[in-house]
């Protein structure tokens, strides 16, 4: 386990996973065992979004990948890259063709196995800075693959009066709950708030939407995504598809206390 601090904030990572960020004794993340998700975050990647109606099938240029929901990143583990008194990074690589056994495999899935043609690395590097947390990936890999990234970090939730707020509206904490699995879309939008107890800035780099997701009362997932996989029908999954058109691309969230 990797332990992160500067001044009064502290954060603990578990092979790549963040399992706390504490502000003065604080705890921003939803923690693993709390009623909810059973995670503190993950990523999704290469597709986000339900599979199962397309048989499992995404297409892409150089035919069907096997992909679940979300896509197949989650089941690699991550490898320690480097780590510094308020840094950490870590890796993960896919060589394509490569089968990768999904876990979900056989209570929640009738997908066995998932397939990916492109080779791929993602680097999840963390940097605690004087007042907050920044998160950066970096996706490298073949010219011109295709691909979606979302980051799906949990945070916990005090009040039964917790809100969403962006510049121009708001999401009640009812409401996202009564989005279910589809979530609620955040089109457009690099900047949020999560008012609640108290108050966690939320802002983003590159990846231009959000999706809001919650189960219980206690918990609630801010979603930096690159395309909100409901807005298309599964079968046309890839046309939320962005292309590597560089040796990497780069997405960034922040996210500290203001008040």
């Amino acid at each position: 386990m990797e332990i992160l601090s500067i001044n009064d904030q502290k954060v603990r990572i578990d092979g790549g996973e963040l399992l706390s960020y504490q502000v003065n004794g604080y705890e921003l993340m939803h923690q693993i065992g709390s009623p909810g998700w059973g995670h503190t975050d993950t990523e999704m990647f290469p597709i986000i979004g339900p599979t199962d109606k397309a048989g499992f099938r995404v297409h892409v240029p150089r035919g069907n990948a096997i992909q679940d929901q979300h896509g197949l990143l989650r089941e690699l583990s991550y490898t320690l890259d480097a780590k510094s008194a308020t840094t950490a990074s870590y890796l993960k690589e896919y060589v394509a063709g490569t089968v990768v056994l999904n876990s979900k495999f056989p209570d929640k899935s009738t997908a066995q196995r998932l397939i990916w043609p492109y080779n791929f690395q993602l680097k999840k590097s963390f940097q605690l800075l004087e007042n907050s947390l920044k998160i950066t990936f970096t996706v490298s890999g073949e010219m011109d693959m295709p691909f979606m990234l979302g980051y799906h970090p949990a945070f916990s939730i005090r009040t039964s009066t917790a809100n969403i707020r962006t510049a121009t509206t708001s999401f009640s904490l009812e409401e996202i709950m009564k989005a279910g699995n589809r979530a609620v879309e955040v089109p457009k939008t690099a900047e949020l708030f999560l008012e609640d107890e108290r108050v966690v800035h939320v802002q983003t780099t590159g990846f231009n939407h959000f999706m809001l997701w919650s189960p219980v009362e206690n918990m609630i997932c801010i979603e930096p995504i690159t395309f909100y996989p409901y807005s298309v029908d599964q079968s046309i999954l890839h046309e939320g598809f962005m292309y590597l058109d560089k040796q990497e691309a780069k997405f960034q969230i922040e996210f500290g206390l203001i008040s």
